[in-house]
């Protein structure tokens, strides 16, 4: 499927290597067809990967999309060039009175912090309570699932007496949704953190249904039964190696921290990663976008304001 993003952007490069067909916007404006508008708001430090990661994850689909990433304008990137930012993203002054037919954000190394504590959590807020209005349907990962249960539903996360670190099994629960159209009844997904959300709180709550979890992760994937925000607490959309240089670098600086469970063949560093979550990742951020995104959110896009205010 054709991703539209803006012009040289690292990560067409990096794609157009796995034969994944990336646009940029200088073509995209010669065809006459209606896209979808897809926000990401990446609060990775390591902006350049993530970036790659998620257009990866959204090039299943013969749907056009033309991606807009944001970054904070109130906190300060330690890992990506200034540069970087300027040519390729915006920020939010820039784009709220823009509608959006599907926003992504994602997750942030900052899960030991009360939300609050956040430099740029007024910032988060600020969006997430715009995307009210401005967005038809939000997915959030790790940390911004974490976030946006919080924001929106009122529960907050809780300390684990451990790091949850490597990929794990999750079983479906109710696969009736279509967020999980396909998926098979056990499935896997990498999880890196230390914080989880209560399941009994999620199940209290009327408005939340979790789909899928695992007595190891808690609850994986969780929706609002108005499928306006689904919220996955792991990271389907990540690379084989990216729990491996997570654990390297950790090892490098002395910290105390386990081998990734299930990951390495018999858990042991030496050997290469065995990646079981790639149709995972395919099938989630698929659905999300044809069954949450196309075929429920207007054509005109301004209405979306209309519709969801109507809903509320």
């Amino acid at each position: 499927m054709p991703i539209t993003v803006v012009k040289d952007l690292p990560a067409i490069a990096k794609l157009a290597k796995e034969n994944i067909f990336v646009m940029d916007s200088v073509r995209a404006e010669s065809q006459d067809i209606r896209p979808l508008k897809i926000l990401i708001v990446n609060l990775m430090p390591t902006k350049e990967t993530t970036e790659t990661q998620l257009l990866r994850a959204l090039s299943n689909t013969p749907l056009q999309l033309n991606i807009t990433l944001l970054h904070m304008a109130s906190h300060k990137a330690l890992n990506t060039s200034e540069e970087h930012l300027t040519s390729f993203y915006r920020t939010f002054e820039d784009i709220k009175s823009e509608f959006f037919d599907g926003m992504i954000i994602t997750g942030a190394p900052v899960e030991l912090m009360p939300f609050e504590k956040v430099n740029y959590w007024p910032e988060l807020v600020e969006i997430m309570e715009w995307s009210k209005t401005n967005v038809y349907s939000t997915l959030y990962i790790c940390w911004g699932a974490q976030a946006g249960i919080y924001y929106h539903f009122g529960i907050d996360k809780e300390l684990l007496p451990k790091k949850l670190f490597g990929v794990f099994e999750n079983e479906v629960h109710n696969s009736r949704p279509m967020i999980l159209r396909g998926m098979d009844e056990v499935f896997y997904m990498p999880h890196s953190r230390h914080t989880t959300v209560s399941s009994e709180l999620i199940r209290a709550n009327e408005n939340l249904e979790i789909l899928a979890d695992s007595k190891q992760t808690g609850a994986s994937v969780v929706r609002s039964l108005d499928n306006k925000h689904i919220f996955v607490f792991g990271h389907s959309e990540y690379d084989r190696d990216t729990l491996q240089r997570e654990y390297e670098r950790d090892v490098a600086l002395g910290l105390e921290i386990d081998v990734p469970e299930h990951y390495y063949p018999d858990d042991d560093p030496t050997k290469e990663p065995i990646v079981r979550w790639r149709s995972t990742g395919t099938l989630l951020f698929t659905n999300w976008l044809n069954y949450y995104v196309y075929q429920e959110t207007p054509y005109i896009i301004e209405q979306i304001q209309k519709m969801k205010t109507q809903i509320t």
